[in-house]
């Protein structure tokens, strides 16, 4: 690999919550393919240029299998308390005619569709949430009030399970999704709970379908039903994914867009840039986590550089929708920017399931608060906002507002 006395620690700090590590560009520049030590100690290839990025995400000789090769590709799996390379993610197919049947079948219910009849309820609960906030008065932590609870009836809704179990899910979930924050015993003692908690209620549902997502998995396709442990993963990897992400995205979002309160104020003006601003900030987001992990079982080569087989890729999308080659003034806001092809979703066979109703999600949120709150403003400095830590995914602590 290039620049190889050079070995990063990674993932790579940033300067602040908001802005993206000043290695990004330097990386992509001079050195695509970079040796990294994950926080195991173990050594990793990361990739920061689109071009790069997107292929190794869609091309199907990379691999999520990261149990399959030795030393950093197991550690990468590891790295996220398991998310990666858990029971939950074997128990899925991974490839071939079984995780095409599977995502046919779980896609059902994330079409842009059946997403837009859900937006009324989101609008409802959002409205909601912010009524609740606004009557405890400010400054609020607009992550608390509206960022967390909002993805989180969502996807309790869609699962057919309460939301008052939200304090546990969202436990359960940070175990999963661990990079320093937990040990390996607070995990499996989490994910044993997780694992019995959803297959009770795949159980209950088995008995009793209602209108909820796992019930059609139930009902649906008798003659090649889905399996107890596999509905059991995909009810668990869908609560991690359907709340702590997006919980995390709409505060970045927000976040953002009040950093530099001329885009606030644009939106304000023009609400119909809500879509376009909703993409731009899912591209420009300089806090997106750890990356994808992929693994090659093959000698494949990426910008001039060939990168042997059993090396763990690390796809780092956030720097990769920063790539001057790719998005004209890359490291500009721009709210109507259009097309934005950005890579935050993934891409090829394994991109994001549920990136429908993130996009919902956010630009409903987006609606509400400028239609509500349209004085909204940034309690602190932008330096001074706390970045989540521990975690494979990125975020804010909390999003401190006053309107």
């Amino acid at each position: 690999m290039a620049d190889s006395e050079s070995v990063l620690d990674y993932p790579l700090p940033n300067p602040t919550p908001l802005e993206p590590p000043a290695e990004w560009t330097r990386l992509r520049q001079e050195c695509p393919v970079a040796k990294v030590r994950l926080p195991s100690g173990d050594e990793a290839a990361l990739v920061t240029r689109y071009d790069d990025v997107k292929k190794v995400l869609a091309d199907p000789r990379f691999t999520r299998q990261l149990d399959t090769g030795a030393g950093a590709a197991r550690i990468a799996a590891n790295e996220s308390g398991g998310v990666f390379n858990s029971s939950m993610s074997s128990t899925i197919p991974q490839s071939g005619p079984g995780h095409r049947r599977w995502r046919t079948r779980v896609g059902r219910w994330f079409t842009a569709k059946r997403m837009a009849a859900l937006r009324p309820r989101i609008e409802a609960m959002a409205d909601r949430l912010v009524d609740d906030m606004v009557e405890r008065g400010r400054p609020a932590d607009l992550k608390a009030s509206l960022g967390f609870p909002l993805p989180v009836w969502v996807i309790c809704d869609l699962l057919g399970v309460p939301d008052d179990d939200r304090d546990r899910f969202s436990y359960w979930s940070d175990t999963l999704l661990n990079l320093t924050k937990y040990d390996q015993s607070e995990i499996d003692a989490a994910q044993t709970e997780f694992v019995k908690y959803m297959s009770a209620h795949v159980a209950a549902r088995r008995a009793d379908p209602g209108e909820d997502l796992l019930s059609s998995l139930i009902t649906e396709d008798v003659e090649d039903p889905m399996p107890d442990a596999e509905l059991v993963a995909t009810g668990r990897g869908l609560l991690v994914a359907g709340h702590e992400t997006t919980a995390n995205m709409i505060s970045k979002m927000v976040g953002m867009l009040l950093a530099d309160r001329r885009r606030w104020e644009q939106l304000v003006a023009d609400p119909a840039l809500v879509r376009t601003a909703v993409e731009e900030s899912l591209r420009f987001d300089a806090n997106p986590g750890i990356g994808l992990p992929r693994f090659i079982s093959e000698d494949v080569e990426l910008s001039g550089t060939t990168v042997p087989s059993g090396t763990t890729v690390m796809c780092n999308m956030g720097a990769a929708n920063r790539d001057e080659t790719a998005f004209t003034d890359a490291d500009r806001m721009d709210l109507s920017r259009s097309p934005n092809p950005h890579l935050t979703f993934g891409s090829g066979a394994h991109s994001c399931l549920g990136q429908a109703l993130a996009r919902t999600e956010l630009q409903t949120t987006l609606d509400v608060l400028l239609r509500r709150l349209p004085t909204l403003e940034l309690a602190v400095e932008p330096s001074a906002l706390e970045r989540v830590e521990g975690l494979v995914v990125g975020g804010l602590a909390t999003l401190p507002v006053r309107w």
